[in-house]
């Protein structure tokens, strides 16, 4: 008889308030925040401070989870978010719902922009292209090819006429949406692009890069120049290198350039909805903001400008008229010429704690305040400030939902009602069900820990040796134990609860009893421990282990071998050899007849406490296994690795169950529920996943053929895109080409269309036959094609081509044509 296993799957995500792939927004009311939190868009309420939504694409069963990478917000509840594999979602941000997924890019999307009316929405790519969509439609509308790299950011001009593009190649591209062509591309640029905006009259375009300076640009409407309107209709494209910047044709003129302050390369540059501010976030711990002046402000303090260098020499007024009819603007009376440093003022630096990932403006601001800008920091952090004429003011920090680095060890109190989390700096508890943290305390670096029996103190053992003693009830660190002279790389409970041993890189075992004291002048108590007994070994120890019945002590040492002991005598009872790296995590089967090592070498070996006999070495993961358990009374094992996995094992029959994807970093620590409903892992993404096991089972044999399919289907997408082929060589001025891609969806599509076809065809011929008869004299009824619905074969065609979504019929119908 076949075993069936009962399947897990992910169900949670918790503990990440931000994550590093992708920019903020605000949505157009100014009262949410949107942030990338890995594969969910999560909306906050700036004005409470919490998580009220949290977008998720439709759960995948198989398949890695892929991070959010560009957010845009429309002036409606629409909500646009890119990904890392090039699909683009569009989300009602009322509902809650995802409207539309487009598919086109073979690239991470790193770029999104909604026009102003909201109905087109630009997204750029690691595949250096831009797709403008229409999102009312929901569908492509066409890919503009020309960038030689990753495109960084696009904008739109004159209400969607007009597109620009940056990019890593280092140029700016202009393009004509309705004409579908670069009318100008802009060099000069000695690094990277990496963003760019335009302020809301468009004005003005600013660009930002690793060049120590902002360079501005001004931008050319149409309707100032009727003639100039008329003539570019019918305009083909033009060749920037005939004229230099007088070409009548050039939508962007070069203003000026401001020095910057930071040496870091920008990240992006915003302007705020009014277009007052500018802000300037490098990729560091700094934000320059700029005060924009209107036409009249500027106008005034160039004739200021101007008159304090005519006051100095008359050269220098002769200097100064040359510069004016050299560069004049439009629209000005008299020669007084207006430089950049007239329109844009440095108002001030705001400088964070930590690196800047993204900042973003709120479309409204406090009556006292200029405007109110978010940041998102590397460190898992959001913070809101209120940007005032002098200084700005933090009025809002979100950081009590997530750890702010990597979460080290996570453990379940018996009752699996709560988890306990360390990290660098603090101890967080959460509740496993809602994913909502309970209570954060400040502690040391965090490298195990553990429930005392009772749950209501927790012990943790940290990088500098202490063993931190927790009151879970008060949120409070009751105690710091000077435990050891290096790290406390374990802790292993005893079977009786009556205590617990610790491993630390001091050499040391140390054997723990808990003792309940007395407060000083109080009534009240208290928890510590005691040390009871050492045991000294001659190297480092990595982890500790304790047996069920409480018999043995296994010991992994830095030398790569496990040591038994037995736990009354101290006395050696095996040594396991056999890991070629040292094993960094162990446990013992709940029967105590098996343990389960995890090394730096990848693998898992599955040992006999009777004999000490390797029974299995099994190459488990692509990196160092990190931690290994036991679920509860069976002989199934879940490892954790730094290839991001958690995996499912058998330990009897020594064969992988379930591979289960999700994390987007390294994973460093799980913990099983009693019962072994359900898993909980920490990894270096800053998350918590908890994974549940459903009434669903499956087989080892169909698990198998699942993975050798998804081998086979991603050695499909790789020769979909063509990666060995020669890379097609762009004409300098760019190229338009088909705005989808082929997917399995649209080879699925093209597959039914092509059947429908078959079919009608086949009905028609029918019929033709029926109608011959029936001329001939032989009456008959005719029975119609029960496959076909009831309906004519026109229709029946018609209603396969109606089944395949708007964004993909364009690539369904040239896989049709390509058969």
């Amino acid at each position: 008889m076949v075993k069936s296993y009962l399947r897990y799957e992910p169900v949670a995500v918790f503990g990440v308030v931000v994550s590093i792939e992708s920019n903020i927004s605000f949505d157009s009311s100014g009262k949410f925040l949107l942030t990338p939190a890995l594969e969910n868009l999560a909306i906050w309420n700036v004005r409470q401070g919490i998580c009220s939504k949290a977008l998720s694409p439709s759960p995948v069963s198989h398949g890695p989870s892929l991070a959010v990478t560009a957010i845009a917000s429309s002036d409606s509840s629409s909500i646009a978010s890119g990904y890392a594999d090039g699909s683009i979602r569009i989300w009602d941000c009322i509902k809650g719902t995802c409207e539309v997924t487009l598919n086109g890019h073979k690239g991470a999307t790193t770029a999104l922009r909604y026009n102003k009316l909201g109905s087109l929405l630009a997204s750029g790519s690691k595949d250096n292209d831009v797709i403008v969509w229409d999102v009312v439609g929901e569908a492509g509308l066409f890919r503009l090819r020309g960038h030689r790299d990753q495109v960084t950011d696009v904008v739109f001009l004159e209400s969607g006429k007009k597109l620009v593009s940056s990019s890593k190649d280092k140029f700016l591209r202009v393009w004509d949406l309705e004409t579908q062509h670069c009318m100008q591309i802009i060099s000069g640029h000695h690094s990277e692009i990496w963003s760019i905006d335009v302020d809301p009259e468009e004005r003005y375009l600013v660009t930002g890069s690793a060049d120590p300076e902002l360079r501005f640009y001004t931008i050319k409407h149409e309707l100032v120049d009727r003639e100039t309107s008329a003539n570019s209709n019918g305009s083909e494209i033009v060749n920037n290198g005939d004229d230099a910047a007088g070409n009548k044709w050039d939508v962007l003129k070069p203003f000026g350039e401001i020095q910057r302050q930071s040496k870091d390369r920008v990240a992006t540059l915003r302007f705020n909805k009014s277009g007052s501010l500018l802000a300037c976030q490098v990729a560091g711990k700094t934000t320059d903001i700029f005060r924009v002046l209107d036409e009249a402000e500027s106008k005034r303090k160039a004739k200021r400008r101007i008159h304090r260098k005519e006051k100095k020499s008359a050269k220098g007024a002769r200097e100064v008229t040359e510069n004016g009819d050299r560069n004049p603007v439009a629209g000005e009376e008299g020669n007084v010429p207006v430089v950049v440093s007239d329109v844009f003022k440095l108002l001030q630096t705001l400088r964070a704690s930590k690196k800047i990932c993204s900042i973003a403006f709120s479309p409204i601001a406090s009556k006292n305040s200029l405007a109110t800008l978010a940041l998102s920091l590397n460190n898992n952090l959001l913070e809101v400030y209120s940007v005032e004429s002098s200084t700005s003011t933090k009025i809002l920090s979100i950081e009590l939902q997530g750890h702010r680095s990597d979460v080290r060890s996570v453990t379940l109190s018996s009752d699996n009602t709560l988890l306990l989390s360390t990290s660098h700096n603090a101890v967080k508890i959460w509740n496993p069900s809602t994913g909502s943290c309970l209570r954060t305390i400040d502690s040391g670096y965090g490298l195990c820990s553990s429930f005392v029996p009772g749950n209501r103190y927790a012990i943790v053992g940290t990088k500098s040796g202490t063993l931190e003693i927790i009151n879970v009830g008060s949120g409070t660190c009751t105690e710091v134990v000077e435990a050891h002279g290096g790290s406390i790389r374990s802790i292993a409970t005893t079977p009786d609860g009556s205590g617990f041993v610790t491993g630390s890189a001091d050499h040391d075992v140390k054997f723990w009893e808990y003792q309940i004291m007395q407060n000083p002048g109080q009534d009240s108590t208290h928890l510590t421990v005691a040390n009871v007994r050492t045991l000294k070994m001659e190297d480092d120890v990595l982890v500790v282990a304790v047996s069920p019945d409480a018999k043995y002590i296994t010991v992994a040492l830095l030398d790569c071998t496990i040591r038994v002991l037995f736990m009354d005598s101290l006395k050696n009872f095996l040594s396991l050899y056999g890991h070629k790296l040292p094993v960094l995590c162990m446990d013992i089967s709940s029967d105590g007849d098996l343990l389960v090592s995890g090394s730096a070498d990848k693998n898992l070996k599955i040992w006999g406490l009777d004999f000490g006999d390797c029974h299995k070495s099994i190459f488990a993961h692509a990196d160092s296994v990190m931690s290994v358990q036991f679920v509860r009374n069976t002989h199934y094992v879940f490892s954790v690795g730094k290839d991001r996995l958690v995996k499912y094992w058998d330990a009897d029959k020594f064969e992988l169950l379930l591979t289960l994807e999700g994390h987007h970093s390294e994973v460093w620590c799980l913990s099983i529920s009693n019962r072994g409903d359900f898993v909980v892992t920490g990894s270096h993404d800053r998350s918590i996943r908890r994974w549940d096991r459903t009434e669903e089972p499956f087989f080892i044999e169909e698990e198998k053929e699942k993975r050798l399919e998804e081998m086979f289907e991603s050695d499909l997408d790789n020769s979909f895109e063509s990666r060995y082929a020669p890379k097609e060589d762009l004409p300098e001025e760019g190229a338009v080409g088909i705005a989808g891609k082929k997917t399995k969806e649209t080879l699925t599509a093209t597959d039914l269309i092509i059947d429908a076809l078959d079919m009608a065809e086949e009905e028609l011929k029918r019929m033709a036959q029926h109608t011959e008869e029936n001329e001939g004299g032989k009456a008959t009824d005719f029975l119609p094609n029960v496959m076909m619905l009831g309906i004519s074969p026109s229709d029946y065609v018609l209603h396969a081509i109606s089944n395949v979504h708007t964004n993909d019929l364009e690539q369904t119908l040239l896989g049709k044509l390509e058969f």
